[in-house]
C-alpha cells in the first residue's frame, strides 16, 4: 500500500510540474517571448515545482517522525 501511495503522488506531482511548465512557456510566447526564453521558463517552472514539492516531502517527514 505504501508503495502504491508513493508512485502515485510522485506521478501527480509530475503531471501538476508539467501543467505548470506548458502553462509558463505559453504565457511567455503570448507576451511576446521567443521560444528560447519560453522553453527556459517552462523548464525554471518545472524545477520550481519540483523543488517545492521535494521540500514540502523533507518537512513533512521530519514533523512526521
Amino acid at each position: 500500500m505504501s508503495v502504491t501511495v508513493v508512485l502515485l503522488t510522485t506521478g501527480l506531482i509530475l503531471v501538476i510540474a508539467l501543467l505548470a511548465a506548458v502553462g509558463a512557456g505559453k504565457l511567455a510566447r503570448m507576451d511576446g517571448a521567443s521560444y528560447p526564453a519560453a522553453l527556459k521558463q517552462a523548464a525554471t517552472a518545472f524545477a520550481t515545482v519540483i523543488t517545492l514539492a521535494a521540500a514540502v516531502t523533507a518537512a513533512l517527514a521530519t514533523v512526521c517522525s
